[in-house]
């Protein structure tokens, strides 16, 4: 972790309807100005931790503390981007009204609203697209919106739940580097999940490994990758092929490369038994195939 704490996350657990466990006591930090990626396997419960991040949904025990207040609601000075642009833009709404929306709490003024919506999208590269409406623009461009209306809001933590994996390679690609832009020049603390453990090394500082459900943090990953990150040129890096070989193996949940840099700079908080029934697994494998 680098600064201090911007989020504590304390022996968090949530359980839905009929006892369903979904995290099960989750602890980590997120420091101030740091970029964090949430991986795990499907449905282990990270898009749940990020909802309870965001007040969104009050978990069944631990706690969620932002800037040394708790979280017990929708906190002020947080942000959220979904995955699904297309259900989070009005189509009836302009570009540019689109991203002044959630600011009518906070600026009373419309000239003051809009003024602060054209130079989010300005940071998003989307100044022209102000008069437009949001179904005469690409997914790529759409998903640029709603990070423009997060910005907006100048957020001290913006969440991000897997906000790219409705785009093509190529678009994905240029909104991690916008992202990595957006957190350089505002110093911005992110908290993100995400699928792509390539996206994940890519862009962060800290790469969290979740366990199956209900979750648990198996290991946390220093990514310790030379700036600025470049899409062919860091990707090219062993380094970079080392990282994202240890966090795919401890998201499958495979013993982790003991001398690799995922294990020299990060922590295996692998659950007690994991490694023998992996090692279970294998001799029921083999024996299966003879």
């Amino acid at each position: 972790m680098t600064g201090t704490a911007m989020l504590e996350i304390t022996d968090l657990t949530h359980a839905f309807g009929g006892g369903h466990p979904a995290l099960g006591d989750i602890s980590l930090t997120v420091g101030e100005g740091e970029l964090v990626s949430i991986v795990g396997p499907s449905g282990c419960g990270k898009s749940t931790l990020l909802r309870c991040v965001a007040g969104l949904i009050r978990p069944t025990g631990g706690s969620v503390v932002l800037h040394g207040a708790p979280v017990d609601a929708v906190p002020d000075g947080l942000a959220v981007v979904f995955q699904d642009y297309s259900r989070s833009l009005f189509p009836w709404l302009s570009v540019r009204d689109n991203v002044a929306l959630p600011l009518r709490r906070t600026q009373p003024s419309r000239a003051q609203r809009r003024a602060t919506a054209l130079d989010s999208l300005g940071t998003v590269g989307l100044t022209g697209t102000a008069q437009k409406y949001p179904w005469q623009l690409s997914g790529g461009m759409q998903q640029r919106v709603a990070i423009a209306r997060a910005l907006a809001c100048d957020p001290v933590l913006l969440l991000m739940d897997e906000p790219f994996g409705s785009v093509d390679a190529q678009t994905r690609e240029d909104l991690e580097d916008l992202i990595l832009a957006v957190r350089r020049d505002r110093q911005m603390t992110i908290l993100m999940v995400t699928h792509d453990i390539d996206e994940s090394v890519y862009v962060s500082d800290r790469v969290i490994v979740l366990t199956p459900g209900p979750a648990r943090v198996r290991a946390e990953l220093r990514i310790d990758l030379p700036a600025p990150r470049d899409q062919i040129a860091t990707k090219e890096l062993p380094a970079f092929v080392r990282l994202r070989t240890e966090v795919s193996r401890l998201v499958r949940g495979q013993p982790g490369d003991a001398g690799g840099p995922g294990s020299a700079g990060g922590t295996d908080r692998s659950e007690p038994g994991d490694d023998s029934r992996d090692r279970n697994r294998s001799r029921a494998a083999r024996a299966s195939q003879e």
